[in-house]
């Protein structure tokens, strides 16, 4: 497996991934947001992020897009080429790298990143993590100092949902759980 940074904001490349392996492969033909995939030792790419700064905050890193082959889910892939993009963005200088995910899976592979849920929804319903973890004047998280009690939060925020049988399942599995391991 190789993990490339193809480009940074706003010089990224375009990627023509398949729609019918790829959630959000349209989105990755845009040239404004960098880029970076996993590829397996044939040169075939298995998973993509596409990433930008924010518009009003130049230290801050927002991860865009996650998609990752759908026959390869499940494997760590994902996790794993975030791990590599938010290490090289902080070599790079910025401070805090945010994402907004819209299901438990997507969760749950960035608590094992080392993102943390920030207590804050997107106006579609979103939840917004955040590394490093964001943490008020006295270390604590909406009031409190348990990273469990951050954890389940976002987890509850999804409980009240619509969700598949896979999605249940999943959430009913992490119930009073502390959060994941961090994945090196």
């Amino acid at each position: 497996m190789e993990y490339d940074l193809l480009g940074w904001p706003p010089d990224g490349p375009k990627l023509r991934l398949d729609y019918e392996r790829f959630s959000y492969a349209g989105k990755f033909v845009m040239t404004n947001t960098g880029k970076a995939v996993a590829r397996t030792d044939e040169n075939e790419i298995i998973a993509a992020v596409a990433f930008n700064e924010d518009r009003t905050d130049a230290s801050t890193l927002w991860l865009r897009y996650v998609t990752v082959a759908r026959d390869r889910r499940g494997e760590g892939i994902g996790p794993e080429l975030l791990a590599r993009v938010r290490d090289r963005a902080l070599e790079r200088g910025y401070d805090r790298l945010r994402i907004a995910v819209n299901n438990p899976f997507a969760y749950e592979a960035l608590y094992r990143t080392g993102f943390a849920y920030t207590g804050e929804t997107t106006g579609i319903a979103e939840l917004v993590l955040e590394h490093p973890a964001p943490v008020d004047n006295e270390g604590n998280f909406d009031g409190e100092p348990d990273a469990k009690a951050r954890y389940q939060a976002g987890l509850e925020e999804f409980r009240e949902r619509e969700l598949s049988d896979a999605e249940t399942e999943f959430l009913e599995s992490r119930e009073g759980s502390e959060p994941p391991e961090l994945e090196p």
